[in-house]
């Protein structure tokens, strides 16, 4: 499958329950992997500018879970937790995620890893329960969070590339 690594993320509707995902990050498979399932890292990025990761949490592992809370700058609380369903390290992971303050309102998150050329183009896959589902998540901003998110980790990418000396 050919891929393009711009740096643009794209977000389209693939279904209407799926929303699916792109973005090139200028970095190594594993590295991007790290990133992604680290709290040391997560606690860098994971969110829009602005908000905190005030607590982390990762059990990687099949039937494993995790929770994490933002804070945002008006103060107020953001958790999620979910659980993984599939690892292939460093290419794929199948989690659920939960947004806790909406009961039931559970999504399956499909993230693929693939590398070309020292860069790695992440694609993520969202299915929601219902198109109510998916278009609530829509609303609420969830676009520009994953923008700011993305834009985020690629500063730590930077920084861990530097440190490690790539």
């Amino acid at each position: 499958m050919n891929q393009t690594l711009g740096n643009p993320m794209t977000l389209t509707l693939t279904s209407d329950r799926e929303i699916t995902i792109s973005r090139a990050f200028d970095a190594p498979r594993a590295l991007v992997w790290a990133a992604c399932h680290q709290c040391e890292h997560l606690t860098n990025w994971w969110g829009p500018r602005g908000f905190e990761l005030i607590e982390c949490s990762i059990d990687l592992r099949p039937g494993g879970g995790y929770r994490f809370v933002q804070k945002a700058p008006d103060g107020s609380i953001h958790p999620f937790h979910g659980t993984y369903r599939e690892i292939r390290e460093p290419e794929r992971v199948v989690f659920t995620q939960v947004y806790e303050p909406i009961p039931g309102a559970e999504m399956e998150v499909s993230t693929t890893l693939t590398e070309v050329d020292g860069k790695t183009a992440l694609t993520q896959h969202l299915r929601f329960a219902s198109k109510e589902a998916r278009d609530g998540t829509i609303a609420t901003g969830m676009e520009w969070g994953e923008r700011q998110s993305f834009e985020r980790l690629d500063e730590v990418l930077a920084r861990l590339k530097a440190a490690a000396g790539r």
